[in-house]
């Protein structure tokens, strides 16, 4: 049997009638993992829809107040996240929401969206290209009528180590003088063989994947710089991981490596001065950790800005 309208009207509501235990203002209340389709436009002005994970935080300010309307924070969601992209714009509107669904009961709103950013890349040598996936996470904050705005990438590359680098190349040259020994004369092609030998070539460095996570926050009056992000981090380590790769592609990669050997410091710092005089970031926050393959634990580089001490994102 379906209620009548005075029936739906007696429903109680314990979040409005009841009061707290215990009375307190509290900082962020909200939902977390909201599953939501969300629309982007890509440089070429075409829009694609991707899944997206999404938390909606509004605090409570009325100690006495039992608790706020997550229903409202959901409807608002769904309703501004289908109707167009993403755009700051956008999200300001949908905090904006928040706060006058809760008029009285609070003053800041915070939306944070994560989803998986698909993009084409070539390969380094050979005619391919294939798909690579980038966790993207956008932070966006309003408190009296200030409007944050913050970015977040994973860039995944490799990194070599300089120091196991050095290390295999003394062996090298350990066993070079051992196998051409002082006074007897080198034949030309007896060495190129020896160096295309595992013999010869006794002692490689360890690589490993690693991950820079960077987030930036953003100066206002400017769109979402995704890709362009993705591809400063890119550029500044040079060894992104790759899609496709034919044996072409292999052999440059190896050549990336070897030209490049970097600690997780050398990667911080790497990142940290890509994209220190970008006029859209207000400040950064970056972290470089290096999965070591020579023991269990990572090693981990952080770099920021170091505006007003450093730039701490937030964590709701």
């Amino acid at each position: 049997m379906r209620p009548t309208d005075s029936a739906l009207r007696a429903m109680p509501d314990i979040a409005a009638e009841a009061r707290p235990a215990v009375a307190g203002v509290l900082d962020w209340v909200g939902m977390d993992e909201i599953d939501v389709p969300i629309r982007l436009a890509g440089a070429d002005g075409v829009v694609v829809q991707s899944p997206a994970r999404v938390a909606a935080f509004v605090n409570l300010r009325q100690p006495e107040a039992r608790g706020i309307h997550m229903s409202r924070l959901y409807l608002h969601i769904d309703k501004s996240l289908a109707a167009e992209p993403l755009t700051p714009c956008a999200l300001r509107r949908l905090l904006r929401e928040f706060l006058e669904s809760h008029a009285g009961l609070s003053d800041r709103a915070r939306v944070r969206v994560a989803f998986e950013h698909l993009l084409r890349r070539p390969a380094l040598v050979s005619d391919n290209e294939g798909w690579k996936s980038y966790p993207v996470v956008v932070t966006a904050t309003l408190e009296q009528a200030q409007f944050a705005l913050e970015l977040e990438v994973d860039v995944v590359y490799s990194s070599t180590c300089p120091c196991s680098a050095a290390l295999a190349r003394q062996l090298i040259q350990e066993r070079f003088a051992a196998d051409f020994p002082r006074g007897r004369p080198l034949e030309r092609d007896a060495v190129i063989a020896w160096l295309g030998s595992e013999e010869g070539i006794c002692a490689t460095p360890h690589s490993q994947r690693s991950r820079a996570q960077v987030r930036v926050k953003l100066a206002p009056s400017f769109d979402f710089p995704i890709v362009d992000l993705i591809d400063v981090v890119e550029g500044a380590l040079t060894t992104p991981v790759q899609t496709v790769v034919k044996r072409e592609d292999e052999q440059a990669f190896a050549r990336l490596n070897g030209e490049n050997l970097m600690f997780c410091e050398d990667a911080a710092r790497r990142i940290q001065s890509a994209l220190a005089n970008d006029e859209r970031i207000s400040d950064f926050h970056v972290r470089a950790a290096h999965f070591e393959s020579l023991h269990p634990h990572d090693a981990v580089a952080v770099a920021t800005k170091g505006v007003a001490g450093g730039y701490t994102p937030g964590i709701v």
